[in-house]
């Protein structure tokens, strides 16, 4: 796909006053140059054109406020002198894997005040003797070169990112993971169902043994009813008799 289109395409839809970041990897720039991207994306502060052909970034509009620059991978050996005009607010720029030969080809990038880490990785230059040195004496105010300090200390973004990396471990373990909770999970289930069904076993010879009793209790609630009831009888039957030796008493006095 051609750069004009996709830089359209990544628009979607907004006024490019309103793009912040913008990344155009992979599509192709026809002449070698930066192609549809204008003065208008006066927004832009990070921009991504990873292998699209570019020889030169003479081409590349005014971006105040660009602090981010990925040109990896490209064949650029010109147009690097366009930068401090361009981009005067640049802080990393990413040319690893383009024809940048010798330390006078960076040294435009001297003017560049805000640059703190830049990236010439797979670049001829760096097959130079004292490569980093001389880097980092031409541009004093570099701190990273290659993703590393003076003192061989790794951007510490990268590993920001590479602890974030072992923590969330290899790709498949959280599957693994699952999978072992799924199969512990599995097995307490059938745990469960063999405890209730021995519990379910005893209840129920329990419930026999309980049903038996309830029986022998039931007869002999009704023997203890029935001789509540033959003493209940006896009592009335006696008060009766009492109350009827009364009125005869009662009778004679009279």
């Amino acid at each position: 796909m051609e750069m004009k289109k996709r830089i359209s395409l990544e628009l979607r839809n907004r006024n490019p006053t309103e793009v912040a970041e913008l990344v155009v990897d992979n599509c192709r720039s026809s002449d070698g140059d930066v192609e549809g991207l204008t003065e208008e994306y006066s927004e832009l502060e990070i921009l991504s054109m990873v292998n699209v052909g570019l020889t030169s970034l003479s081409k590349l509009p005014s971006l105040p406020k660009l602090r981010k620059l990925e040109v990896s991978d490209n064949t650029i050996s010109a147009g690097l002198d366009m930068l401090p005009e361009k981009c005067p607010n640049l802080s990393y720029l990413n040319l690893s894997g383009n024809k940048i030969k010798e330390l006078s080809s960076v040294k435009p990038l001297q003017s560049l005040k805000n640059l703190k880490s830049l990236d010439l990785y797979s670049c001829e230059v760096t097959t130079l003797d004292d490569y980093r040195d001389a880097v980092f004496e031409l541009l004093p105010q570099l701190t990273y070169l290659d993703g590393f300090d003076q003192e061989d200390n790794e951007v510490p973004d990268s590993e920001a990112e590479n602890d974030e990396d072992d923590e969330a471990g290899p790709p498949g373990d959280d599957e693994d993971d699952d999978d072992d909770d799924e199969d512990e999970g599995s097995e307490e289930d059938e745990e469960e169902e063999e405890v209730g069904l021995s519990y379910l076993m005893k209840e129920g010879i329990q419930d026999e043994d309980d049903d038996g009793d309830y029986v022998e209790e039931e007869e002999e609630d009704e023997d203890e009813d029935g001789d509540d009831d033959a003493t209940a009888a006896t009592a009335q039957g006696e008060k009766r008799k009492r109350d009827a030796d009364d009125e005869g008493e009662d009778d004679d006095d009279e």
